[in-house]
């Protein structure tokens, strides 16, 4: 059986994207975010999106390119705080901003993608993160009812890939991406580097192609990547 190869070009990857589409962005800061793609999706322009990402980046780079473009209505993030942009159109109302815990932002998406309808926790409780939210009681204990996190798409960064969608990432910019990749319906990622089939040892591997539908090659390495040599 042969394995199909999954390499697309950028624009028609990011065109596969619909307006009203809910994207994971993968990335802590800037190690693991798909900055290519997330500009790609920007000259696009598809609209009304919903934005899934431990973070708003920085003004100027990331997903603040679709912030200031005006393609997102709705932000799900653990925290603003690097980006003034950001919090500026959430203080104006241009933005719907659910704040979530970082742990539990994981956790979300890894239940959306174990096929789970949500998880229970105390980590909330008795706070704003709870507002509007279900509230059981389980051996006495009173618990936060937080819904599984799953997307139509999922834009992730690798170091490597091969062409049926085998990942491997670099360090700490492996982040949220692995989970990701097993939480949406359309999973596209970009990578530094794309070797053949075979070319990637089983070891290597971290997330298997089963989960990415679609694969970019890089051409270029912008500055917003702040790469440093590993």
């Amino acid at each position: 059986m042969k394995l199909p190869d999954k390499s697309l070009s950028l624009d028609a990857a990011v065109a596969r994207i619909p307006d009203g589409a809910t994207v994971l962005v993968g990335g802590f800061g800037v190690p693991g975010t798909p900055f290519t793609l997330l500009r790609e999706l920007m000259r696009q322009g598809q609209k009304d999106l919903t934005l899934v990402k431990n973070d708003a980046n920085e003004a100027g780079m990331g997903i603040d390119h679709l912030l200031a473009n005006g393609q997102v209505k709705k932000l799900i993030t653990t925290h603003l705080g690097l980006n003034a942009n950001a919090i500026a159109m959430m203080n104006d109302g241009r933005l719907e901003v659910e704040f979530c815990a970082q742990g539990i932002l994981a956790e979300r998406i890894r239940a959306g993608g174990a096929g789970l309808s949500a998880i229970l926790t105390d980590i909330g409780l008795e706070t704003e993160l709870a507002e509007g939210k279900q509230i059981v009681e389980m051996d006495g204990k009173r618990l936060l009812v937080e819904p599984a996190l799953r997307a139509d798409v999922a834009l992730i960064h690798a170091d490597r890939a091969d062409p049926f969608g085998n990942l491997a990432y670099a360090a700490t910019a492996r982040n949220f991406n692995p989970a990701m990749a097993m939480a949406a319906d359309l999973v596209i990622a970009e990578t530094e580097r794309l070797a053949p089939l075979g070319g990637l040892s089983p070891e290597e591997v971290e997330t298997p192609g089963a989960f990415v539908d679609q694969v970019v090659r890089l051409s270029e390495i912008s500055e917003e990547y702040g790469v440093v040599r590993r």
